[in-house]
């Protein structure tokens, strides 16, 4: 076993943002969080506020692919299902926030959102690519584990 599948990833999880120390061999085995005892994958993306972003991004050490989108964008609103159907694939080995650009000025200016929907790849804390515009299931897929640090 190497000392990157011994080591634990830091879990943020989707409901009380409690950060959780999980094995990294027992991502896929539905594990649950130690303080509110919630699944911490749920195989849908997380509608994040500011505090959840900030959680999931900076303390998480898990990948994090996070769509701003806005609720009156007809190409953001079509996208909605292909991000949640990425999300199905993506989890465990990477978390998938939704940040509403309305919703979240703050957010969205901090990263500078000229255009939606955008899609912003996190690892440790920054951001690693970018890209704006629609896609489909497969290309949001595609293009997140095109971009996805190497372990």
């Amino acid at each position: 076993m190497t000392a990157i599948q011994s080591d634990p990833a830091l879990v943020v999880c989707p409901r009380c943002v409690s950060v959780n120390r999980v094995p990294v061999r027992r991502l896929d085995q539905h594990p649950q969080c130690g303080r509110c005892k919630q699944p911490l994958f749920r195989g849908e993306p997380i509608v994040a506020d500011s505090h959840a972003f900030a959680r999931h991004v900076e303390a998480g050490s898990l990948p994090v692919l996070v769509d701003f989108w806005a609720p009156w964008c007809g190409p953001c609103r079509a996208m909605a299902p292909a991000f949640a159907a990425a999300a199905q694939e993506l989890e465990p080995g990477m978390r998938l926030l939704k940040i509403d650009t309305q919703a979240e000025e703050a957010v969205a200016a901090r990263f500078a959102i000229r255009s939606i929907p955008t899609m912003i790849l996190f690892a440790n804390g920054h951001e690693i690519k970018r890209t704006a515009g629609a896609m489909d299931r497969q290309s949001i897929i595609a293009w997140a584990d095109r971009n996805r640090p190497s372990s």
